[in-house]
């Protein structure tokens, strides 16, 4: 595809995640041939709602250029989201970046709940039980895969 702008002034290494359950983070770098009075303007559009909306807090460089944003109270749905990131200078036009992602993959998960482990003194060994993680979207709990690192001392 064509886009409008001079080559090189899109931004460049975007990624998001989603962390403690409703945070949002997502970082990019500035183009390597954008003039350097670009702004960056990140826009993303939740794809069961279609509200687009505007970053609400940026994440500024030493220069005050956008590097980054953070969203509070984000709800993860299955049919994912569609992210814009817009320049503008007064020098040139600045070509757009934009992303489809899939918001359950960049979601960390917060640890196991409720982990206990009880031991016999017998043959029988130990049992661990412990509660899925806390999370914003609602796939089953038997969609998690877990992995026990036991080590004796």
């Amino acid at each position: 595809p064509v886009f409008a702008g001079m080559n090189g002034s899109a931004i460049e290494n975007f990624s998001c995640v989603i962390y403690n359950i409703s945070l949002m983070r997502c970082t990019w770098q500035a183009g390597r041939d954008a003039p350097g009075d670009t702004q960056y303007f990140l826009y993303w559009q939740n794809l069961r709602d279609n509200d687009v909306m505007e970053c609400e807090l940026y994440i500024k460089d030493e220069n005050g250029r956008n590097t980054g944003c953070r969203f509070q109270n984000v709800m993860i749905n299955t049919e994912g989201a569609y992210f814009l990131v817009n320049g503008s200078s007064k020098d040139s036009l600045i070509q757009f970046y934009d992303e489809y992602i899939v918001l359950y993959n960049i979601e960390i998960l917060t640890p196991p709940l409720n982990v206990t482990v009880n031991c016999t003194g017998d043959s029988a060994g130990c049992i661990i039980t412990w509660q899925p993680p806390l999370r914003s979207h609602m796939e089953p709990a038997k969609c998690f895969q877990y992995e026990i690192s036991i080590q004796k001392k």
